[in-house]
């Protein structure tokens, strides 16, 4: 366990400015770590057309980048456990810059970009989870929702600010350009992070110095016991149908949007930004939404489980819906509520697992939840390359991994609904930190 400073006593609830800095930081960080998954999916034509890619290889390339992604995201979330969030997170956005800049040299071709792919994606992998994990160290239980829900909305900032930016870079300089820019994105923020960042007082800690989150006295849970609650399982298993459909639109929108539909480049930059607007409102709605439930009484179940299971289930719907859809004006709308509403309810089965676990768990818990669930997105890209090649047309390979991707975002929200108990879960984990709360 790591020990840390009371950085902030006066408002260790996270309504100071300290909490709100590394919270703006954080959401920040997240804008980098998306626009850098982003990235390749925005240039994707260029990139092709340069290389001479085929779909399966182009898909290889973005399923490269989930080569280490959980592994990594594993290890880093025990750490997290360990070590201060401050040089941890720093080490990441360093490991972002650096894989980016090789793909400056005009030699570097389909192998340069595996390797680069696969290193940036052993640095991104613990991001996500870790940016949440430093998050909760500012708020107390039963406010995380909001607080998460603006760190994911990091996510949806990131492709709104790359999709245009890409774009005129691409159109401008070239797309090995757009790299390096992003590089030295996350060389600046690294600067920001290592001057004002940090963890906050509800961080896992001994001796005297422990706070009501997590009492001296409180027993060491055995890690099995909180990865097979209803709560971690149900939240993994959506989790991955949820980032199998983002990857699929990190690495395949952008290019159905122009092949098939018939957009131009400058419209497909505008557009890919939709999906990441809906996102951003979807989640901090749901956020918002929730925080308000738990505040008023309700149980975690339905404020957690039951209301972020609706998402999924709609975005499912309506990716069902959307290569059925004749007239662009009915298919736009369904292609961005399927690939935002989903990403909606991470927040809220991120809050579920934190508020399950002890504080000297919670990295783990988020790491591997997180990192199981990614295992989605090193799958999604190739496969879905593997069934456009496959099918008698392009038009009907997306059709079907559409639906392949819809169907999981069916089961998952089926799953959520029927697993995510966190109140029923905490109670069994950690009786003697939990009061008594309603019966779910």
């Amino acid at each position: 366990m790591t020990v840390e400073a009371r950085t902030e006593p006066a408002a260790s609830d996270g309504t100071g400015p300290r909490a709100r800095t590394v919270l703006v930081l954080l959401a920040l960080f997240i804008v980098i770590n998306a626009a850098d998954k982003a990235v390749l999916g925005l240039t994707a034509g260029p990139i092709k057309d340069d290389l001479g890619l085929t779909a399966t290889e182009f898909g290889t390339i973005a399923s490269s980048f989930y080569l280490l992604f959980s592994l990594s995201a594993v290890s880093v979330g025990f750490l997290g456990d360990r070590i201060h969030p401050r040089p941890l997170l720093a080490v990441l956005a360093l490991v972002w810059a650096a894989a980016q800049l090789p793909i400056l040299l005009p030699a570097a071709g389909f192998g340069a970009l595996v390797a680069t792919r696969v290193v940036l994606g052993a640095g991104e992998g613990p991001g996500y989870p870790l940016a949440n994990y430093t998050a909760f160290t500012w708020f107390p239980e039963k406010r995380r929702a909001l607080p998460s829900a603006v760190v994911v909305a990091g996510g949806a900032g990131g492709t709104v600010l790359a999709a245009p930016l890409v774009i005129l870079v691409s159109d401008t300089l070239g797309w090995r350009a757009v790299f390096g820019l992003l590089g030295a994105v996350g060389v600046v923020w690294t600067v920001a992070w290592l001057r004002l960042g940090g963890g906050g007082p509800y961080t896992a800690r001994l001796g005297p110095a422990a706070t009501d989150d997590d009492p001296p006295e409180a027993p060491r849970v055995p890690f099995w016991r909180i990865v097979t609650t209803g709560t971690w399982l149900g939240a993994t298993l959506s989790t991955f149908a949820v980032m199998w459909t983002l990857a699929l639109g990190f690495a395949w929108l952008p290019l159905y949007l122009e092949e098939q539909v018939g957009f131009s480049d400058a419209e497909v930059g505008a557009i890919v930004g939709l999906p990441a607007l809906s996102m951003a409102v979807l989640v901090l709605t749901a956020g918002a939404v929730a925080h308000r439930l738990l505040r008023r009484g309700v149980t975690a179940r339905v404020a957690q489980g039951l209301l972020g299971a609706l998402l999924p289930l709609l975005a499912g719907l309506c990716l069902l819906l959307a290569t059925r859809a004749g007239p662009a004006a009915l298919l736009l709308p369904l292609l961005v509520l399927a690939f935002s509403a989903g990403n909606g309810q991470t927040p809220l089965t991120n809050a579920a697992i934190a508020d399950i676990c002890p504080p000297a768990r919670r990295s783990a818990a988020l790491g591997l939840s997180y990192a199981l669930a990614a295992l989605s997105s090193l799958l999604a890209p190739y496969v879905t390359g593997r069934i456009i090649d496959a099918a008698p047309n392009e038009t009907v390979g997306y059709g079907r991994a559409f639906d392949l991707a819809a169907c999981l975002l069916i089961g998952g929200a089926l799953l959520a609904a029927l697993l995510i108990r966190p109140d029923r879960d905490a109670r069994t984990l950690r009786p003697a930190l939990t009061r008594t709360s309603p019966e779910e």
